[in-house]
């Protein structure tokens, strides 16, 4: 049987669909006698060979977009992992991260597991995430995605694509979208728990009041002071730990929810995401 002949231009048709490289995709094509598909299915199993070695690896680089829809009611924050800055850094990692957000944003899946299953190119986003172990050599995770609607979105991207914040305000209005900037640096800068002490959850209350009462004991105050002791160093913690009752970073004369009234009396945060590496 003669030879397949393969041609540089079917090369680089599928590195241009894999992304793969070049000597990839020419050894692909020759295992596959020429044949453009079966060659996608041998660079596919190469990484669902490698994912299955590099399970166990620490993702703790890559990158973090976040997008906001065009009529500015929608935002995303998407979190592309991998082992290595250099991956991270390399474009067409970056560039599959904003197509992976861009999905996001067009469709609003509930969660990570429904995001994974959309149509990406043909294949499913995890098949296609798979299919990249191969092509980088390391373990690659969608690690984050978080959503929000509001009747304004802002978004912030910290750092070099290394955290990503969506913020959801209650108006729109003069003013509203610059202050939206602002608290998404905010929270990027000062990483709240939640909006206010109502989004706190109760099992993180109850382990401050313990912690509270554990180092009055310590430094020798009464029992009956204990719980309100406690209590005044639960206040503390709810300022500083939730967004509206944090010391505006800009002027921190007033708080978060103080500055935004500032802007309009009606203004306040709805909801946020914030996205880190690590």
């Amino acid at each position: 049987m003669s030879e397949v002949i393969i041609s540089a231009r079917d090369v680089k048709a599928l590195r241009d669909q894999t992304g793969a490289g070049m000597m990839d995709c020419k050894k692909a094509l020759s295992e596959a006698n020429g044949d453009f598909e079966k060659a996608i299915e041998i660079l596919r199993k190469k990484g669902q060979k490698l994912s299955a070695k590099r399970a166990d690896r620490a993702a703790k680089e890559g990158v973090v977009i976040a997008k906001v829809s065009a009529d500015g009611k929608k935002g995303v924050v998407v979190r592309l992992s991998c082992e290595t800055d250099f991956v991270a850094k390399n474009e067409d990692f970056i560039q599959m991260t904003e197509k992976i957000a861009d999905l996001a944003l067009s469709t609003m899946p509930a969660n990570k597991e429904e995001l994974l299953a959309l149509d990406f190119g043909g294949i499913t986003l995890a098949e296609k995430i798979t299919e990249q172990i191969g092509v980088i050599g390391e373990k690659v995770e969608l690690a984050d995605y978080a959503m929000l609607e509001a009747p304004v979105v802002t978004s912030y991207i910290h750092m070099g694509n290394k955290a990503g914040v969506v913020v959801g305000l209650t108006i729109d209005g003069e003013g509203v979208e610059e202050a939206g900037k602002d608290v998404a640096m905010q929270i990027a800068a000062m990483r709240p728990l939640a909006v206010d002490k109502d989004g706190v959850s109760q099992v993180t209350i109850d382990k401050e009041i313990e912690i509270g009462k554990e180092i009055a004991k310590k430094e020798g105050k009464p029992e009956a002071m204990l719980e309100r002791i406690a209590t005044g160093k639960l206040n503390k913690f709810f300022k500083e730990n939730t967004l509206l009752n944090q010391a505006f970073v800009k002027d921190n004369k007033k708080t978060v929810g103080e500055y935004l009234r500032g802007v309009n009396p009606d203004l306040t945060v709805t909801d946020f995401k914030h996205v880190m590496l690590g």
